[in-house]
């Protein structure tokens, strides 16, 4: 049956008007040609107690940011804070006001969007609405202006449709993010919105239309065939980045989302193009990160979870590498897929397969063969493995040549390895993608850590990736400075911690302080809306989700009880956005500032312990690598 289908789907992509004169499949396909001359593959980043480096154009972005967007950006946030009416310290204005970014007056901020799928990317949205300059109602409401102050962004899983969407799409507006521009069409190849009618991973198509579903599986199967027939392993995440290419890229609006005679919907745009978007270009946009867990075959795995100890990638406008000590190196992210300084690859970076390894949902359903066999991933999984049978291939992880080859061998464990096999940044349990912002490098003040993964069956946050990511960042206390935060869930639950903001870190000046923003219930009189669980939506429930987030990212912690929200808030925002600075200077908090710290600070008290948490988000997966065609049925019973 499948193989009929995707040959239907060969046949039709083949008879349609191309666009630009290429197919999806041919935009799709990796290019080889002989290295540029002075060609480097892989650059050492250094260590961080000693040498560590960022490359020279992420350090020229930051540079020119805080030298030519950042003072007006601040200026801008500190007039709406004090339009509150709430006296400030004299050196939050200061600070804020400074015209002089490059003796470090101005605070370096990053924010950190999590997964959670869809409801990741609402959530997120909501947040960064809420600190939205160009947003009436945040100015009004005394936080506006801190979206535009930010200088680094970082999302994974869902929290990276947002961070990759927002960035290639111009930096717009949340409105227009998520429902496109205010007309409803987009120009060919433009920003169209999220196409949220249809589901973004496991059903794509609406109702139950089979004809239809089979055909636009089949269509994506038939989009990779470029890259398979180049010699490059294809998996799930390839057809699931085809997938997501249509929801999060430019090309496609809801009007020709299985339309392949006006667009290839996003197959040809590559993860670095952000690099030529004119907000980039301006340094207006904070600078973009996805995070990207690795599966390592090695001796490292303990049962079937991924291990803390494995590396994270991150993938930026211009490398792909990681921070991590047993690796500490980065790769041109313009030639990802090549392996050597000769002959080089370009086109395999392309933006849906990096957003899609990043959303690797496939690998988290790796449970039992008649529940994999009764999903709504089963068809995916025919098609995939029935049109490009690959012994060895393990069909729930991305494939990536791994440029890293002899890279610390005996340090980095895949060394060895002629691929890397990636998967959702979340899988090893730290859903929040602090690391990279955790980078000495960078040189990160502050980082506002929104959190909007279901770590409960209702699908409320509660801390599991703040206690994942302290794990994890006290393996490497020389490298991701942590300040301390619960150790349990049980802490932030019982504390309330997941229902306001909260911040961790006020009197250790040798971390980031962290701004936590959790989706841990609803506004106080308000229905539950932020934690959906579903995959599809419409714009009236996209506005309620935006209003509700709003409301909790800019309610506080009222020092009143019997207020809803806390009139300080915004000048408690801007006293934490200021303090690593304060103490750099040498001067100490005063007035409100105080008196947000002590309120709004954890106090360090740890609860007994009535939930478990800890690293490992990935169960019961990866227990097989080979596979083929034949052994379809029983492989996936431990691949999914």
């Amino acid at each position: 049956m499948f193989p009929r289908l995707f040959a239907f789907a060969t046949l039709l992509l083949a008879t349609v008007s191309p666009v630009l004169g290429q197919t999806a499949a041919q935009a799709s396909t990796p290019q080889f040609a002989p290295c540029p001359s002075n060609f480097s593959l892989v650059r050492s980043a250094g260590v961080a107690s000693v040498n560590q480096t960022l490359s020279p154009a992420e350090a020229e972005y930051v540079s020119a940011k805080k030298a030519n967007v950042l003072p007006s950006a601040f200026q801008t946030y500190l007039t709406n804070v004090q339009g509150t009416n709430i006296t400030l310290p004299s050196y939050v204005a200061s600070i804020l006001g400074s015209s002089n970014a490059a003796n470090g007056s101005l605070p370096t901020v990053g924010l950190a969007i999590s997964g959670g799928a869809y409801r990741a990317a609402l959530f997120g949205a909501g947040i960064l609405n809420a600190l939205d300059a160009r947003n009436s109602s945040s100015v009004q409401a005394g936080t506006g202006g801190l979206l535009q102050a930010l200088t680094y962004i970082s999302g994974l899983s869902g929290g990276s449709t947002i961070v990759y969407s927002l960035s290639q799409s111009n930096f717009p507006t949340m409105q227009d993010l998520i429902l496109g521009p205010p007309n409803g069409t987009a120009v060919p190849g433009g920003w169209g919105g999220w196409t949220t009618a249809y589901g973004m991973l496991l059903q794509p198509v609406a109702g139950n239309d089979t004809t239809l579903n089979a055909m636009y599986e089949s269509q994506l199967a038939a989009e990779i065939q470029g890259k398979y027939e180049a010699g490059f392993p294809v998996t799930l995440v390839d057809a699931l980045g085809r997938n997501i290419a249509r929801h999060f890229l430019n090309g496609t609006t809801t009007a020709n989302f299985f339309d392949n005679t006006t667009s290839i919907h996003g197959a040809g745009q590559l993860f670095s193009s952000i690099q030529n978007v004119p907000t980039f270009v301006d340094h207006i946009q904070p600078f973009p990160i996805v995070i990207i867990d690795s599966w390592s075959p090695g001796p490292n795995i303990t049962g079937n979870e991924i291990p803390p100890a494995n590396i994270i990638y991150e993938f930026n406008a211009f490398e792909m590498g990681s921070y991590d000590p047993s690796l500490s190196a980065f790769a041109p992210i313009q030639y990802l897929g090549t392996t050597n300084e000769s002959v080089c690859v370009t086109g395999f970076e392309q933006a849906g397969f990096v957003i899609g390894t990043s959303n690797d949902y496939f690998a988290g359903l790796n449970t039992s063969a008649s529940a994999v066999m009764a999903g709504a991933g089963w068809p995916w999984i025919e098609l995939v493995n029935g049109s490009y049978p690959q012994p060895e291939v393990s069909m729930d992880v991305a494939y990536y040549p791994n440029p890293f080859q002899g890279v610390k061998a005996g340090e980095f464990i895949d060394a060895g390895e002629a691929y890397l096999r990636l998967t959702d940044g979340g899988n090893d349990g730290e859903v929040i993608p602090l690391q990279p912002l955790l980078v000495k490098a960078r040189g990160i003040d502050v980082i506002i850590a929104v959190d909007a993964n279901g770590d409960t069956t209702e699908g409320w946050s509660e801390g599991t990736s703040m206690v994942n990511a302290q794990t994890r960042a006290n393996m490497y206390p020389s490298d991701y400075p942590f300040p301390m935060v619960p150790t349990n869930t049980s802490t932030f639950v019982s504390e309330g911690l997941n229902l306001h903001p909260t911040f961790f870190g006020c009197d250790n000046a040798s971390t980031p302080l962290i701004i936590y923003i959790a989706d841990g219930g609803p506004a106080p009189g308000y229905p539950a809306v932020t934690n959906t669980t579903g995959d599809t939506f419409n714009e009236t429930f996209a506005q309620a989700v935006l209003a509700q987030t709003f409301i909790l990212a800019t309610q506080g912690y009222p020092a009143n009880t019997s207020e809803s929200k806390d009139p300080e808030y915004p000048a408690c925002l801007a006293c934490a956005v200021v303090d690593r600075t304060r103490a750099r200077e040498g001067i100490e908090r005063s007035g409100v500032c105080s008196s947000c710290f002590a309120r709004y600070c954890w106090n360090g008290t740890q609860v007994a312990v009535t939930t478990s948490s800890g690293i490992g988000g990935r169960s019961s997966m990866q227990s097989v690598l080979a596979m083929g065609g034949a052994a379809l049925a029983l492989s996936w019973a431990v691949l999914f």
